[in-house]
This record gives C-alpha cells, sequence and structure tokens, in this order.
C-alpha cells in the first residue's frame, strides 16, 4: 500500500470526436502553475454518477451538452495526484458526441491561452486525429485512455 494517500479523487473525462472533421478535442489548462494537455472534464461530485458528471463538465467547459456513446476506459493502476500528494487518482473516460456542432470556442494551437491569463486558464483544441498521439497529453492514466482510444478508431 502507498504511503501517504489518505482519499481517492475521482475524475471523469470525455473523449470527443469532432462530428464532421477527423480531429478529436483537447483541454489545454494552467493548474496551479502547470500546463497540462488532457481531455475535458473534471471531478466527480458527491450525489453523481459518472455519466452525469461527464455531461455536466461537458456543458461547464464547453457550454454545449454530450451525448455518452459508451465506456472507454477506468483506471487499472495505482496514480498519486500531481496536485494532491494525499490523493490517489481514479479516472473513468467515456467516448461522446456532442449534441449538435460545436459552439465553443476552439484553436488549432497548443496552450493558446489568452496573453494576460493568469494561474488556472484554459483552452480548448481540435487535433487531427492522424496527428493525435499519447504523447501529446501530460496525464499518465489519459495515455493509457488515448492509446484506447487509438485501438478503438485505428487511425
Amino acid at each position: 500500500m502507498e504511503q501517504g494517500i489518505n482519499r481517492f479523487n475521482i475524475r471523469v473525462y470525455f473523449l470527443l470526436k469532432h462530428p464532421t472533421e477527423q480531429w478529436i478535442l483537447l483541454s489545454d489548462e494552467r493548474i496551479n502553475g502547470y500546463d497540462v494537455v488532457k481531455f475535458p472534464g473534471g471531478g466527480l461530485e458527491f450525489g453523481e454518477g459518472p455519466e452525469e458528471c461527464a455531461r455536466r463538465e461537458a456543458i461547464e467547459e464547453l457550454g454545449q451538452d454530450i451525448t455518452i456513446v459508451s465506456h472507454l476506459y477506468t483506471t487499472g493502476f495505482f496514480q498519486r495526484s500531481m496536485f494532491r500528494k494525499g490523493d490517489q487518482v481514479i479516472s473513468i473516460y467515456y467516448r461522446a458526441e456532442l449534441c449538435g456542432m460545436p459552439q465553443f470556442a476552439s484553436s488549432l494551437q497548443p496552450l493558446d491561452f489568452p496573453p494576460h491569463a493568469n494561474e488556472d486558464c484554459q483552452s480548448l483544441r481540435w487535433v487531427k486525429l492522424e496527428d493525435f498521439s499519447e504523447s501529446m497529453l501530460t496525464l499518465p492514466i489519459d495515455k493509457v485512455a488515448a492509446s484506447e482510444y487509438l485501438r478503438l478508431v485505428k487511425v
């Protein structure tokens, strides 16, 4: 058993393919001074199921609802949080589709934050599936989920 772990941090993410293009959506975020490339999503709240969490996070981050297509991956190994050293992270990933065409601001450039962005900010970015790889992502569990996704879509 890992020393110093005193709680679980359950995260829920969604992998979103563009409705008409062969692109996948990434979330570039500055969190506690770190630039992180990850999938859109966030923390599960008490009284909420994982699919509800994914949909709430989509509305919060994209301003749009999503439809859950299928479960993709749930963490199968121990992972300590990079932000809270006493947390064990468990992440759940879903394949999802937008309800309609994208209505949110996005970029094609990595880490495309506003010029005077401070501590915590986000930029959504489309990446061509043919150019996408696990190595683009920061978080270890995201890399595994990306590998599962790429295996399924066989780009």
